[in-house]
């Protein structure tokens, strides 16, 4: 298993035992858009990664896609060390 996939198997383990943490930045997009943490957090466990950004900081970041009845695409990372997700940004493609 490649670290790139170990790394997002963590992240879905992470938010299935919710140790998510939702930016205030996230949850102003969410409100804005009608998205809930119950759709992001679906999106995370099946969605895929389509870009990793692993020299943002403080925490390495990755772009997830999930394509339902319209695109949802969610950028996040993982604090390996605290074993949690903190959830950056949201973006909605239509």
């Amino acid at each position: 298993m490649s670290s790139e996939s170990s790394i997002f198997e963590a992240i879905k383990n992470a938010v299935n035992d919710g140790q998510v943490l939702w930016k205030k930045h996230a949850l102003e997009r969410m409100m804005e858009r009608g998205i809930s943490r119950a759709l992001v957090k679906q999106a995370i466990v099946n969605g895929v990664i389509i870009e990793t950004y692993p020299n943002d900081n403080p925490i390495p970041s990755m772009l997830i896609a999930y394509n339902q009845q319209e695109a949802l695409h969610v950028v996040l990372a993982y604090e390996a060390e605290n074993q949690y997700c903190p959830l950056l940004q949201l973006i909605v493609q239509i």
